[in-house]
């Protein structure tokens, strides 16, 4: 038997009437009206989120522990390095753009642009490349910032002479890090291609279809004024975790977000490239030699990285033959030229990316599907496992 108080009440009960009585809606039901919570539940307050003590996050052990509780030495704070301690100095004041899980998003929108600078402007590739392909960097204004990965809207001057109406925005992938080719923070790199039309009868440009804004980007000269819009983009983020290996698949200027990788990872003195554990591995697909984008700085890279932590394979369709049917070489050859390579990475929880001309993805995703064929996977369940573990990342255009 038990007895317990409700105000003045006082009342005497078995163990199994005393379990209903004092659940919550027992106690409603009696008329207390206010329900007990059951302690150390911490379903009012819990210590670890909340009680964050100098940044150990560790007053529940506090609590527990009481005197006894000590700090372990992992989480001793000191005003100076211990003696024999590597000290390397990084660039650090962007590093708070993503610390907390959020990320810098739509500074400026489509309606209300931001003004951009030009710098200055540079051709990409060769002249027997085809096409024109031209590295555009751009000041940015105060508090305007990105992170790797990330988009801009470019907004072109001039009046749609379809509708009479102000051009629409064009998004481009960010080919620069958060602190810019300049790493003052301030500016912003893109990768644009000429968007030309080809008569299929003369062979001659047309230039009525022109991209007005891909042609206005690779026009521009040094002082000019462009109006950009965003960041925006959530999909092609570094992963948080350092340890975990980066497989980069693009063709043509779908680089431009893996550049900014790269240069966080192997180029800039910065925590991220300090802390990188893993492995990177670029796959970039081009029509010629000429054509290949950034190599001079991909080549530096290589000699940056550690032994066996980068790896760049390049496709050049017409000039490369793969080893499966002698055919021209693209990117999905490449995959299943090193499908077990790729499968083995994704399983010990490697992130892929993929960017460039959506064209692209149907053969990748074919050519995937091979590869977990000849291993007995089934490729529609990796997909679904990758997706929803977000080791699966594709921003195509």
């Amino acid at each position: 038997m038990k007895v317990f108080y409700i105000g003045a009440v006082v009342a005497t009960l078995t163990k199994s009437a005393l379990a209903f009585t004092v659940s919550p809606d027992g106690i409603k039901k009696a008329g207390a009206g206010v329900s007990i919570k059951l302690p150390g539940d911490l379903s009012v307050y819990d210590p670890n989120e909340m009680g964050l003590l100098q940044g150990t996050n560790n007053l529940l052990d506090r609590i527990t522990s009481g005197p006894a509780f000590t700090i372990a030495p992992p989480q001793i704070i000191v005003d100076s390095p211990p003696a024999g301690a590597e000290i390397k100095e990084a660039q650090h004041f962007l590093e708070h753009l993503d610390a907390n899980g959020e990320l810098p998003l739509n500074f400026a929108k489509p309606k209300a642009p931001a003004t951009a600078t030009v710098l200055g402007r540079a051709r990409l590739i060769s002249d027997d490349a085809p096409g024109d392909i031209e590295h555009v960097i751009m000041k940015l204004p105060d508090g305007f910032h990105y992170v790797e990965g990330q988009s801009l809207s470019v907004i072109p001057p001039g009046i749609d002479a379809k509708n009479g109406r102000e051009h629409k925005p064009r998004l481009y992938s960010i080919a620069s890090t958060r602190y810019g080719d300049l790493l003052d923070g301030n500016t912003v790199s893109l990768c644009v291609r000429r968007a030309e039309y080809y008569d299929p009868v003369t062979g001659v440009i047309d230039p009525e279809k022109k991209g007005v804004c891909s042609d206005f980007l690779c026009n521009v000269n040094p002082g000019d004024v462009v109006n950009v819009a965003g960041p925006v983009g959530k999909t092609m983020l570094l992963p948080k975790d350092p340890t975990k290996d980066v497989i980069m698949i693009a063709t043509g200027t779908g680089i431009a977000p893996f550049r900014g990788f790269m240069h966080r990872l192997f180029m800039e003195n910065t925590l991220a490239r300090h802390t990188f554990g893993g492995s990177a591995w670029l796959v970039l697909g081009v029509p010629t030699t000429g054509g290949l984008l950034y190599k001079e700085e991909f080549d530096c890279m290589m000699r940056n990285a550690s032994p066996g932590q980068l790896k760049i394979d390049y496709a050049i369709s017409r000039e490369m033959t793969n080893s499966i049917d002698g055919g021209k070489l693209y990117v999905q050859n490449v995959i299943a030229q090193n499908g077990k390579e790729l499968f083995d990475r994704l399983d010990s929880g490697a992130h892929v990316y993929f960017c460039g001309l959506k064209g692209m993805m149907p053969n990748i995703l074919e050519s995937l599907e091979g590869v977990a064929q000849s291993q007995g996977v089934v490729w529609s369940e990796k997909l679904a496992a990758l997706k929803k573990n977000n080791q699966w990342h594709v921003e195509v255009y």
